[in-house]
């Protein structure tokens, strides 16, 4: 759905000393540099998915309240690399890496706010865990669909 998200940041090669080493533990990299303007992150040249750069007015960047920026993780190995390469970088503890089945079955993730206040996230869910709630709603779907069958059928057997 997203083609990229941009967060707005005071110094952009101090947010990218922060970001090289948090976003590289979850396997992405540095895919264009515009310094002093901006830098994008992703997996490849062709799709700049995560943007720091100064904000278009030039001023003070704010960070949004209730707004994050959630990264895949491929493991919970490397949700927990980006929390400890962020605290090491300088950001502060959002909420330690560990599951929230809060937020659904098998999810697992790790907080961190950057230099300027922003809110980012790895998170794993793996698709074995993605198949198993999918797996998880199709019963009650089922089921859904069998009531009307099942009052079909009563309303044939009082005809006879």
């Amino acid at each position: 759905m997203l083609h990229h998200v941009s967060v707005g940041v005071r110094d952009v090669a101090r947010a990218a000393a922060f970001y090289d080493p948090v976003l590289k533990a979850l396997g992405y990299k540095r895919v264009m540099d515009f310094s002093p303007g901006a830098i994008a992150y992703g997996e490849s040249k062709d799709r700049p998915e995560f943007w720091i750069g100064k904000p278009h007015d030039q001023g003070i960047p704010s960070a949004g309240n209730g707004t994050h920026v959630g990264f895949i993780a491929k493991s919970k190995g490397a949700v927990n690399a980006f929390h400890d390469a962020a605290l090491k970088a300088g950001g502060s503890n959002g909420g330690e890496p560990g599951p929230r089945p809060d937020y659904g079955f098998a999810y697992y993730g790790a907080f961190i706010y950057d230099l300027d206040g922003n809110k980012i996230e790895a998170t794993l869910m793996p698709p074995a865990a993605k198949a198993k709630a999918k797996a998880a709603k199709k019963p009650a779907r089922k089921a859904k669909k069998a009531a009307p069958a099942k009052k079909k059928a009563k309303k044939k057997a009082k005809r006879r």
